[in-house]
């Protein structure tokens, strides 16, 4: 069980995937304007995810590896992700059509999305068992959320701000990520 606690703890404030690997930039960048937007996209993204890795992990398993088709791995689990994506599109339409037209453009590029095949990969090299790749994805996701959501607050508490012309926009928020990436420093060796 404490496995799973620092799998958990590593993979949502240590190693975030957002803030101190860099994977997911994009959406951190592009859908945190509104904070439930944020939550929308934080949701989608950790759906797909799980959904990815068991799926891709699976496919490594017992496809991949016992065949020697290592070399289609970044291939094939791109092919498992954009599949799963369009899924989640199709579902997002029928049950609740404002989240998708909220996602609009960003809804596709979770097909792109790095943060979904950087995890299906991770857990393969980090040689997880089923498990621990469901406890790391989901727990990539909910620190992919976390920044997102985080990051999305501050930017909508920054429009009341009075800042210098030059510094509004995309200037306050690369340098607000900066920071938020520094606070989440503060985490480095607890595990």
């Amino acid at each position: 069980m404490l496995h799973y606690i620092i799998i958990f703890i590593a993979a949502v404030f240590v190693n975030n995937i957002v803030l101190a690997q860099f994977l997911g930039i994009c959406p951190f960048l592009g859908v945190s304007k509104k904070i439930d937007t944020a939550l929308g996209m934080s949701a989608a993204v950790a759906f797909v995810m799980v959904l990815a890795t068991i799926c891709t992990y699976l496919l490594q398993k017992f496809v991949l590896d016992p065949f020697g088709l290592g070399f289609l791995q970044t291939l094939s689990f791109i092919l498992v992700i954009a599949a799963l994506v369009q899924m989640v599109e199709i579902v997002l339409k029928k049950v609740s059509p404002a989240l998708y037209s909220a996602l609009g453009i960003f809804l596709p590029l979770i097909t792109t999305n790095c943060t979904i095949l950087g995890v299906a990969i991770l857990v393969i090299q980090k040689d997880f068992t089923l498990l621990e790749s469901v406890v790391y994805a989901l727990s990539t996701a909910v620190g992919f959320g976390l920044a997102l959501v985080l990051f999305a607050g501050i930017r909508e508490q920054l429009q009341f701000s009075k800042l210098p012309k030059a510094m509004e926009g995309t200037p306050i928020a690369l340098i607000t990520a900066g920071i938020l990436a520094m606070a989440f420093m503060g985490f480095t060796g607890i595990v």
